[in-house]
């Protein structure tokens, strides 16, 4: 070998008050105490920087590392300070930027301006051996395919200036800022790359060598080919796994240009889209692989790739060993942003992020030793809301999870049965077309956490309170259209307006009750998929679902604060009736028996205290709606009709949907949820709901919607009908999961015949960016195995003011089939119970 092939490394330190949790900026004193050949300055003062010595195994490096922060440690600690390993600090803003005061800094800060100001950010550098410079440019050039992964394994910035900034790895777009940042490309030799940088130099845009932030570079300080790329590392093995793979991706670059091997290098722009890839997605999603023209891979199968690819060189090395275990200890924990925001989803609170990052910068080198259970056997994928990575139930479902793991195939046999039997003897069930059919649910609950909660709370009352808004709107003044939001063609020729809707008084509510299906973002996170505005189902399921588990699995271990569903009975009467001040006679109007959600209009008509009523119960009498075998007036009507209620009609009355469409008109007969409600509900209006929320209530959106394309813009559908195959593409009237289309899951005839469809008639449909919902494990008779889920929350309202509507305390869980994404019961999606964490602070 001509490189040496040694170890070293540098590693920037944030140093936090442990009362506030923010940066401090006494790296200056802390220094005067420290070894200067140990300890060093950074271009903030709320950084210390640490130089290791050069060292030639794994071993060694770790305990380098493990003795200068255990050093650091104990100087701080006098303080009531901290060390945090991380690319940032979570609670850093950038007040807490200060200068170190030398003139080097405080001309880069005059030249650079808000650039220096933002770099509240630490790295770790690895150096390897390489004292000829001629192949230590060489190899720079030839090492960059491996980068990516590297940054993906040491991610450790999701949090920036006090929020989630949706990557990995924030600290490495900032970096990139730099001029002198990023890949040099490949060089002959250090002639030619000092002459490079002399170039730069001149140009004045950097001052001097040290200014050479290449992702690879020859040292400016040691013979040595020193690595940039990647965010410090809060636990020691993930920069002991970093150091052993750069070092084996240094000599496999080596024994090539040893051999002379030409390899054709890969483009800068794609190594660009390969860096940025990793540090959005960490290890949680895709990577490119290590080919100059690359596909796109799942995050843990490229990294298993690369050191796949570099075992020889390990082996040479004597890392196999070593790196072999520690990239699966890391894969199977997640990176540091990974468990940075799994943190945070426990409480909603930064301050926890802190603690995590501090405590596993102290040590021990992997991490503290879990004594949480292992579920053995369970396919765990990404996204899985209860099992985490290395197949550890996640904080809320410690006790509950291994409830059901432990189950043996009897007793989960026998559970099941239970559960069928209380589902028959209690009509549990919808109906699709002439067929009832059992309402299937899975016994193992979903958890939504008390912070999560009030977050769906303000974002959800929010956009219900927006939707009402426009819906009194649309049928009044269309101030909307006046002021050129929407376009009047976008309103009145929608799929879901009905001219007679504009006939109710104004200032009526609207829509009183509101459904929103949602789904979790790839970092936990809540978003809009639809809005259900017509006649939103679920609430009697969800109260059942909760009688069901009651009676089935009452041995299920229950959190504290767990909300009681059955609350909606009297909320959903309250709501009906708030017009009358709570007094009078509300009636659940059903098309009967025949309609799919007959269980529910039962149910809810029992349980709230309503009049269950179809047409043939119903007349208008004296101007007002009355039940007619008792002739008692009704003074809030429920619609749950599976048509319009124009069309309302009964054998000696064809008339009878216009005629308590008259009475509503003049205020005689409230009408929850009132004709032309589809409006809102309409699929293409979704694109408009944040317009809606800012236009309103003056308010940015709270919940993020889903990327959605209006097929009657023209631009939008000539892109959409080249990408059928990539989207999700609905009808903008339709329920029940009728119509659509999931793209990447579809066969090339079935993509062909909505492409027709859209190119014939656009404006009945929309196109969505695929969202891949999150997982939940359920009970089958295999055991735990993870489903696709969304949920399905409900607002109710009495009008559109502040302090006007509520959330309801339950939520539905819709639970798609085995390898679908398709969560509606009338396509075989089933549900299981919500536990909602709701009280106490």
């Amino acid at each position: 070998m001509t490189a040496e092939l040694t170890l070293g490394a540098e590693e920037e330190l944030h140093l936090i008050d442990l009362e506030t949790k923010r940066l401090s900026a006494k790296a200056p004193q802390l220094l005067s105490r420290l070894p200067r050949d140990r300890y060093g300055a950074e271009l903030q003062r709320t950084t210390i920087e640490t130089n290791l010595p050069v060292v030639s195994t794994l071993t060694d490096l770790r305990r380098e590392i493990l003795s200068l922060r255990s050093d650091l440690v104990e100087v701080t600690g006098a303080e009531r300070l901290a060390i945090a390993a991380a690319g940032t600090a979570p609670r850093s803003e950038f007040a807490d930027f200060e200068l170190t005061t030398t003139g080097r800094y405080g001309r880069m800060q005059e030249q650079y301006r808000m650039l220096v100001d933002e770099q509240l950010i630490c790295g770790l550098q690895v150096h390897v051996g390489v004292s000829d410079r001629d192949l230590a440019v060489r190899i720079a050039g030839r090492v960059a395919p491996v980068l990516p992964v590297l940054l993906a394994l040491s991610a450790s910035s999701p949090y920036w200036n006090g929020q989630d900034t949706g990557y990995a790895s924030i600290r490495s777009i900032i970096w990139q800022r730099w001029p002198s940042a990023g890949a040099t490309g490949p060089l002959q030799n250090a002639a030619e790359y000092d002459r490079m940088l002399q170039d730069m130099i001149a140009t004045g845009v950097i001052a001097d060598a040290k200014m050479a932030y290449f992702d690879v570079r020859p040292s400016s300080h040691a013979p040595t080919l020193e690595l940039r790329t990647c965010d410090a590392c809060p636990l020691v093995d993930d920069a002991v796994l970093i150091a052993g793979l750069f070092r084996a991706a240094v000599r496999a670059a080596e024994q090539e240009i040893e051999s002379e091997r030409i390899v054709e290098t890969r483009a800068a722009p794609l190594h660009r889209a390969a860096m940025w890839q990793a540090a959005r997605a960490g290890l949680s999603g895709e990577l490119l692989d290590l080919e100059a023209h690359p596909t796109r891979l799942p995050a843990p199968q490229a990294v298993r790739q690369l050191v796949s690819r570099l075992r020889p060189q390990l082996e040479e090395l004597g890392d196999w060993q070593d790196v072999s275990f520690l990239v699966e200890q890391t894969l199977a924990r997640g990176n540091s942003a990974d468990r940075q925001r799994a943190a945070y989803a426990e409480r909603g609170e930064l301050d926890d992020v802190v603690d995590l990052v501090v405590r596993e910068t102290r040590g021990p080198s992997g991490g503290d030793s879990t004594s949480l259970p292992t579920l053995t056997g369970y396919r765990f994928r990404a996204g899985d809301e209860a099992i985490g990575p290395g197949l550890h139930p996640r904080p809320s479902y410690v006790d509950i999870a291994p409830f059901f793991h432990a189950l043996s195939p009897t007793e989960s046999m026998s559970r099941g049965h239970r559960r069928d039997t209380w589902s028959r003897e209690t009509g549990l069930s919808f109906v699709v077309g002439d067929e009832i059919r059992g309402f299937d649910v899975d016994l193992v609950p979903r958890i939504v956490t008390r912070h999560e909660w009030k977050q769906l709370e303000k974002g959800l009352t929010q956009r219900a309170r927006a939707i009402e808004l426009f819906l009194q709107d649309a049928y009044g003044e269309r101030r909307i259209v006046t002021d050129g939001i929407l376009r009047e063609d976008d309103v009145v020729d929608a799929m879901g307006w009905r001219a007679e809707a504009a006939l109710l008084p104004p200032g009526t509510v609207r829509a009183p009750i509101q459904g929103f299906d949602l789904i979790r973002n790839e970092f936990g996170g809540w978003r809009v998929l639809e809005d259900n505005v017509r006649s939103p189902s679920g609430a009697a399921f969800a109260v059942a679902v909760r009688r069901l588990m009651d009676e089935v699995v009452p041995d299920v271990p229950r959190p504290e604060g767990l909300l009681d569903p059955a609350t909606v009975l009297a909320l959903l009467r309250d709501t009906l009736l708030a017009r009358a001040g709570g007094e009078g006679t509300a009636a659940l109007l059903s098309s009967g028996p025949e309609s799919s959600a007959w269980f529910e209009h039962r149910s809810l008509a029992e349980g709230a205290g309503l009049v269950l009523v179809t047409a043939d119960d119903l007349d208008v009498q004296e101007h007002r709606v009355v039940e007619r075998s008792t002739g008692r007036v009704i003074d809030a009507l429920y619609l749950r009709l599976d048509g319009e209620l124009l069309d309302l009609a009964r054998a000696d009355d064809g008339d009878l949907g216009a005629r308590i469409m008259d009475v509503a008109a003049t205020g005689d007969v409230f009408l929850a949820n009132a004709p032309g409600n589809g409006l809102a509900d309409d699929k293409a209006m979704y694109v408009a709901v944040p317009e809606m929320i800012e236009y309103y209530l003056g308010e940015k959106p709270l919940l993020e919607s889903v990327p959605t394309y209006r097929l009657r813009d023209e631009a939008e559908r000539l892109s959409v009908l080249d990408r059928v195959g990539e989207l999700v593409t609905k009808p903008v009237d339709g329920q029940g999961g009728h119509g659509v289309l999931i793209g990447p899951s579809a066969n090339a005839a079935t993509v062909a015949e909505r492409r027709a469809a859209i190119a014939d008639e656009p404006d009945r449909w929309v196109a969505q960016e695929v969202v891949t919902l999150s997982l939940h494990p359920t009970l089958t008779e295999h055991g735990l195995e993870p489903r696709h889920v969304d949920l399905r929350a409900f607002v109710y309202l009495t009008g559109a003011a502040p302090g006007e509507s509520r959330l309801a305390d339950f939520a539905l869980t819709r639970v798609a089939p085995e390898a679908s994404m398709v969560v509606n019961s009338s396509q075989g999606g089933g549900a299981k119970d919500t536990w909602i964490i709701g009280a106490g602070e």
